[in-house]
């Protein structure tokens, strides 16, 4: 794939608590000079950002972030602020121990209410795969789908492990093209964003790959 081909399928991030706004606006000019798909920000900026980006770049933020163990009605104002502040993608987290606890209905519940909440924007759903067995995760591909949200992403960055091949060819296999793929944490190489993209993975959510398309040493999420 060309250096190109791989940005056009980057969610620029920037997730770290400390981050500023000069942080922000950093990794705008480097989301709209290398035609990411869009840059990932936590919501206290997305309006800023929105205004600063004046359309070049799609912003998207993050809800219920990290952990997902809010309750639905926080997530859903959350989100709804987010695109009235200018977010045109969201990535929801979802209730990890309800999950956990064999409440499957009470998790496709809550995505279908972020999903309504943001109307016709996207959504994509992290899963948070390192805290699943595979059981969990192939009835979470199941879930994301029938509950209409446009991505399945495997993880926050912030737990215990990111996105791995493995769990993007279960995707791949489970979600049958019912919505797409989104990998994330972890991404440490250019090989790394090929081997994903080349088993499904739709979107790459990493911090580290404009400088290591350009060849520079990657940090962060």
């Amino acid at each position: 794939m060309t250096k190109a081909e791989i940005l056009a399928r980057v969610d620029h991030t920037l997730l770290k608590p400390e981050a500023t706004w000069p942080d922000v606006q950093r990794i705008c000019d480097e989301a709209v000079q290398n035609h990411t798909a869009s840059i990932c920000i936590n919501t206290c900026y997305v309006r800023q950002a929105a205004e600063y980006l004046k359309g070049a770049v799609p912003v998207c933020t993050v809800i219920g972030f990290p952990l997902g163990a809010m309750d639905t009605a926080s997530k859903v104002f959350e989100a709804r602020t987010a695109v009235e502040n200018g977010a045109a993608e969201i990535d929801m987290v979802i209730n990890i121990g309800r999950l956990k606890n064999g409440e499957a209905d009470a998790v496709r519940a809550e995505i279908a209410a972020v999903n309504q909440a943001v109307g016709d924007k996207a959504l994509k759903v992290i899963i948070e795969t390192c805290l699943l067995t595979d059981a969990e995760k192939e009835l979470m591909c199941d879930i994301v789908a029938e509950a209409g949200a446009d991505y399945i992403k495997t993880s926050t960055g912030f737990s215990s492990g990111g996105a791995t091949f493995r769990d993007i060819e279960l995707f791949a296999r489970c979600c049958k093209g019912r919505c797409k793929i989104k990998a994330a944490g972890g991404i440490s190489t250019v090989e790394d964003m090929e081997r994903f993209i080349a088993l499904g993975a739709d979107r790459l959510g990493t911090s580290r790959a404009v400088k290591l398309l350009a060849g520079e040493a990657g940090e962060g999420y």
